[in-house]
């Protein structure tokens, strides 16, 4: 078939000049368009992981393209010399969002880790008490990056590349105990935590555990660091996932759905550490770009002063509340459902292969979802999922089910 070739030459293409790091799904995309994405051949998908979380206000939305073109035609770039006003007011409207302070801004969530650590570093440096390393959770994920790649706990993703030598204390989740045990015998300098385990797994960390970290950390001095990379921007209902337990962390991680599409994360330091950071401890050319600021603004201002979040908030809990009946309806097979807002792990009971043929079929259909861990199908929807599409998913989703109950192998 002619499309068929079409498509075929785009991924030979990729296959000769680009290195082979990623597991590719098997369609080219051409454009997108609200919920939707369209491959070379004009068949739609309903895009329900987002670009991992990025795009948080699906594709092409009006008034990210509107803030795309208004910037562009201004300028792209001017170094961080000079005062970039659409970063400044897009970290006042981060601060109001969160903790009282001051924002470094990077390009993505792993640069975002690496300057959580070059700042945990200084920090370290000015307190009486020797203080050195960083607790992390089991099954976390905070970057590839040589730093953020030590915190990182996946032995696919760490291998055997070179570490730094800042120590890292590896904690089962919702271990109470052995975190203490931690911040008493090793005198770590901070926790990094995601409070949903993302590529871990959608482990949600439970709002009392959360306290329980924030306490200890006053307690014992250590910074508490919230890893908002993907839990953040109004992914899980609130802006910050960590604002579910009540809590005030000392930094803040962002990335992902706050650049509207374009590379864009950082950190927020409470305005008590704020000052610790001085010219030439850290930098980046192109952090914050001030297209990436511009479109991130506009996400700000879609998702609360147009109200997209409390919208979104509706139709993530008919999502939620549609996902929990296919388990009641399947509980051989579904085994858990994860997760907070538009960000949801559907824990399946079969061999990873099933797995990844439910995943296969769904995008057949025109349904795109992620899978992390093997078994557990990640949803990470825009927050301007309706709820016909919802009603689509689960159909479409329902459909496959059946079919490894018939059969228990999905043919």
């Amino acid at each position: 078939m002619k499309g068929d070739h079409f498509v075929s030459n785009w991924m030979e293409r990729d296959n000769q000049v680009i290195m082979s790091t990623y597991g590719r799904l098997p369609i080219v995309i051409d454009r997108g368009e609200g919920n939707y994405l369209f491959d070379e051949e004009g068949k739609k998908y309903l895009d329900l992981f987002t670009g991992l979380a990025v795009n948080i206000l699906g594709h092409s939305h009006p008034e990210i393209t509107k803030a795309l073109t208004g910037q562009a035609a201004k300028f792209l770039h001017i170094s961080n010399y000079f005062y970039n006003k659409p970063a400044i007011t897009l970290a006042e409207k981060l601060i109001a969002r969160s903790i009282k302070g001051k924002v470094f801004f990077a390009n993505s969530g792993a640069e975002a880790t690496e300057a959580a650590l070059k700042f945990v570093h200084k920090w370290s440096k000015e307190q009486t008490e020797d203080r050195n390393g960083v607790v992390v959770l089991e099954k976390s994920f905070h970057g590839r990056t040589l730093g953020a790649l030590k915190l990182t706990r996946q032995a696919g993703v760490y291998q055997d590349f070179p570490v730094t030598d800042t120590p890292v204390y590896e904690v089962e989740p919702h271990n109470v105990k052995a975190l203490r045990d931690i911040f008493e015998k090793d005198k770590p300098a901070a926790i990094i935590v995601e409070p949903i385990l993302g590529s871990g797994g959608i482990v949600t960390l439970e709002k009392e555990y959360l306290q329980e970290i924030s306490r200890l950390c006053d307690e014992f001095g250590v910074l508490c660091c919230m890893d908002e990379i993907q839990t953040g921007v109004g992914r899980t209902g609130t802006f910050f996932a960590y604002q579910h337990a009540e809590i005030e962390p000392d930094v803040i991680l962002f990335a992902k759905g706050i650049g509207g599409g374009l590379p864009l994360g950082g950190i927020i330091v409470a305005e008590r550490y704020a000052h610790l950071f001085k010219p030439g401890d850290h930098g980046t050319t192109f952090g914050p770009s001030p297209l990436s600021a511009a479109l991130g603004n506009a996400v700000i201002d879609v998702l609360i002063e147009k109200g997209q979040l409390e919208e979104g908030n509706k139709v993530a809990s008919e999502l939620y509340q549609s996902v929990i009946k296919l388990k009641e309806q399947f509980p051989s097979i579904i085994t858990d459902v994860r997760g907070k807002g538009m960000m949801l792990g559907i824990v399946m009971n079969v061999e990873a292969a099933q797995v990844k043929e439910i995943q296969r079929q769904l995008l057949e259909e025109g349904l795109m979802v992620d899978v992390t861990q093997q078994t557990i199908i990640r949803l990470l929807p825009p927050l301007t999922l309706t709820s016909r599409e919802v009603t689509l998913f689960i159909k479409a989703f329902e459909e496959k089910l059946q079919k490894v109950v018939k059969s228990n192998v999905i043919s």
